[in-house]
């Protein structure tokens, strides 16, 4: 395994990932944020991802596709695959390409088929959703690559991104394409099913078998779909050592090249810009915990610390598990010893949510309303502290806010009491009775009682800078 660089030769770089615009994981940062970079490199960079209108919708501006690129779309059509051209609106806006496959979701057999008598993948038992649905999308992806390299005499270079686009590949592989292709896995698909069940992965790859172990948990198609990918790619490469390691023993496959994360540390704020942003994001935290907590009971948020975990919904892998029984240790040592503090952790764990809590909306709302209510009346309040420093009269509330704002905030303020505990979730989800979260938060008694030091919140929806609460971004 080698770290190199040097310059690019391609004429064209299509780059394949499921997770463009469409935010599952961690790999949609990694593809979003070195976009600028390959389009510095490469004049002609196109990204390649499924198109779902939902997840396309603030993501994804559709524009006419250049001239290059019609009669290919003309000619995908015909089969059920349409494309979408325009800019992911990341930075530098690099020109992306979405598949819908929808009309060609028939084709499903005839290509799990295909997989099997030239990849010898087995892929029978499998779901839509979970395997079928990915590789008809890159297999529609690949049909895409390789019609551009045929209308030309241009070298094609495309780099795909863990088996959910490996369909890709393979279909190119098995047309003898002349495009050049990459295959990049990030975490294998067996080396993760491992470590989620407790298997001590990185002690036992001597003792190991991908295959046998990838049929025994069920995931057999989805490993064999990625060790024939990086057996027939023409470059194999993972994002670190110890992940080609795992691939060695687990795919039997040692990678070509090391191609790391990074860090775009130009996209990095000053530390006069950190300090202006904190405040404002920890203002925006603390007016959350005050509607969220505060109907229920009070407590002292000058002497409150904010933790948080973010990641993709992986209990074990993600050290969430660990999180959580520290948060319930924490809380009977704070509850012992008679703590004045408060911990809230909040857990920014994406999961499958039906909404945002009634209640939550509700209090939201009248909190709101109690802050616009002020908001509106500031200049004489304002004006009622000046008047009242220097005339030395008493301050009190009406001579503060007057009679009327008074009733009206005292009426709001009933208004947003609540009996009982906050909720432990912002959101309500499907199927919470097997939610290992929830059911992790009740084993360690963490139940956001008054009585609790430490508070949970969990946010199970992205942070996208528009979900109705916090509207944070990541």
């Amino acid at each position: 395994m080698t770290i190199i660089a040097e310059q690019p030769k391609a004429d064209f770089f299509f780059e394949v990932s499921w997770e463009v615009c469409n935010k599952v994981g961690g790999i949609y940062t990694v593809v979003s944020s070195k976009a600028e970079s390959m389009m510095r490199a490469y004049a002609n960079y196109y990204l390649i991802g499924p198109y779902f209108p939902n997840k396309a919708t603030g993501e994804f501006h559709e524009t006419v596709p250049p001239h290059q690129l019609r009669d290919i779309f003309d000619a995908l059509k015909r089969e059920g695959i349409i494309c979408h051209f325009g800019k992911w609106l990341i930075g530098g806006g690099p020109s992306t390409i979405l598949i819908d496959f929808t009309s060609f979701s028939s084709q499903g057999n005839a290509i799990k088929g295909e997989l099997w008598s030239k990849f010898q993948i087995d892929s029978l038992g499998t779901h839509f959703h979970d395997y079928d649905e990915p590789t008809i999308w890159s297999y529609s992806a690949g049909k895409l690559i390789d019609a551009v390299a045929k209308s030309s005499n241009a070298k094609v270079v495309a780099q795909f991104h863990e088996w959910l686009s490996a369909g890709g590949l393979l279909y190119l592989k098995a047309a003898n394409s002349k495009v050049a292709t990459v295959f990049t896995t990030h975490a294998t698909m067996i080396g993760r099913t491992l470590a989620s069940n407790n298997v001590d992965l990185y002690n036992k790859f001597g003792t190991l078998d991908g295959d046998s172990e990838a049929k025994k948990f069920g995931i057999q198609a989805k490993h064999l779909t990625e060790k024939a990918a990086a057996h027939n790619a023409d470059i194999f490469t993972t994002v670190s050592e110890i992940t080609g390691i795992e691939a060695k023993h687990l795919l039997g496959k040692e990678p070509d090249l090391l191609l790391p994360n990074g860090l775009h540390l130009e996209k990095f704020p000053t530390m006069e810009e950190i300090a202006i942003k904190h405040q404002l994001l920890k203002t925006r935290i603390k007016s959350f915990l005050i509607y969220y907590f505060f109907p229920y009971y009070q407590f002292n948020l000058a002497k409150t610390y904010i933790y948080f975990i973010v990641g993709r919904y992986e209990y074990h892998d993600k050290g969430i598990d660990v999180f959580v029984k520290a948060l319930g240790q924490l809380n009977q040592i704070m509850k012992k010893e008679k703590s004045n503090k408060t911990v809230v952790a909040f857990f920014w764990i994406p999961a499958n949510v039906r909404g945002i809590k009634p209640e939550v909306l509700e209090s939201r709302a009248n909190f709101m309303d109690i802050h616009e209510s002020i908001e509106d009346s500031l200049p004489d309040i304002k004006n009622s502290l000046i008047l009242s420093m220097a005339t030395g009269a008493a301050i009190t509330a009406e001579s503060v806010f007057g009679a009327e704002l008074t009733k009206e905030l005292k009426k709001k303020g009933l208004k947003l009491k609540k009996s009982g505990k906050p909720p432990i979730a912002t959101h309500d989800l499907y199927d919470e009775a097997h939610d290992s979260i929830l059911n992790g938060f009740a084993e360690q008694g963490l139940t956001n009682s008054k009585d609790d030091k430490v508070k949970v919140v969990y946010y199970p929806t992205y942070l996208t800078g528009s979900d109705g609460l916090l509207d944070l971004n990541y």
